[in-house]
């Protein structure tokens, strides 16, 4: 089978995600202290979708600086994360010991660490990945695939992501992407300070002011999957659709121009607009022979 996984972009994303990383952790003050004082990242949604997690071996694949991740390991799963960026690695290892919360992270391309594992490799009850991650998968069959093979029989993988109709438009609403995809799309500005932007929507503690005025040297490429794509992946990697919703709003992500904010910050499109799909979730299982 062909690979489209394009593991030089991949690079240059890193490279990108690691600028980056350092602007968004510095608006989230003590983070040892808030998960210590028993907080957590993590949206309904998500719970819903994921459902009982303490005692299932769980791995969060693109899990970015490791809160979401911990804050599984803190409601009892045995949580594994996977990310492409040093210092989200490095700050997730950090944070673990600072907060006291067991995880296990390693720093990859999840397509190496998907692709390293062997007969030998543990396997996993529940595959989680969500916010913004499949964007920068460049071969999304050879990653659901990868995912599947990490899963034990009955096992399932829970996705929480932006809705790739929202990926068409700019900041000020108006379309500009394509929605289904193709090349690689350059982004010159690289990863931004969305964290910044977004205000307290992105960390429940509320944020600080921390790096002002950042600009990141790197470019990104990232890669956009509609959702037929998404299905057949699915399909193509025997996987079972279990659950699929979709939101019009965004969780804590002000990702446009006038957006506004309503309760659990959430983020929903202007007044003047229609109810737009802003986030889908979907469940899908594994097969048990």
């Amino acid at each position: 089978m062909t690979s489209h996984i394009r593991t030089d972009l991949h690079e240059k994303n890193r490279q990108s995600w690691n600028e980056a990383t350092r602007a968004h952790n510095s608006h989230k003050g003590d983070q040892g202290a808030f998960f210590r004082g028993g907080g957590s990242t993590l949206f309904p949604e998500e719970l819903d979708l994921l459902g009982e997690v303490k005692g299932t071996h769980l791995v969060h694949l693109l899990c970015n600086s490791g809160q979401d991740s911990l804050s599984l390991a803190a409601l009892g799963a045995q949580v594994t994360g996977v990310d492409i960026s040093d210092e989200a690695i490095s700050f997730a290892r950090q944070l673990s010991s600072d907060s006291g919360i067991a995880a296990s992270f390693h720093r990859s391309d999840v397509f190496d660490w998907l692709a390293a594992r062997d007969a030998d490799s543990p396997r996993f009850d529940l595959a989680f990945s969500s916010y913004g991650a499949i964007g920068w998968l460049s071969d999304l069959q050879a990653w659901m695939r990868g995912v599947a093979a990490t899963l034990v029989p009955g096992g399932r993988l829970v996705i929480v992501e932006f809705h790739p109709f929202a990926f068409q438009f700019d900041p000020q609403w108006k379309l500009k992407y394509d929605y289904f995809g193709g090349s690689p799309m350059l982004e010159e500005g690289g990863v931004d300070d969305y964290v910044a932007e977004s205000g307290d929507g992105l960390w429940p503690q509320g944020t600080t002011e921390g790096v002002r005025g950042f600009s990141n040297p790197h470019p990104t490429y990232e890669f956009q999957w509609s959702l037929s794509e998404i299905f057949a992946s699915l399909l193509a990697a025997d996987l079972t659709l279990e659950r699929f919703q979709e939101y019009p709003y965004s969780n804590g992500w002000r990702g446009f121009e006038g957006m506004r904010e309503g309760a659990d910050r959430r983020f929903y499109a202007p007044e003047e607009l229609p109810k737009l799909p802003l986030m889908f979730g979907l469940s899908a299982r594994k097969g048990t022979s």
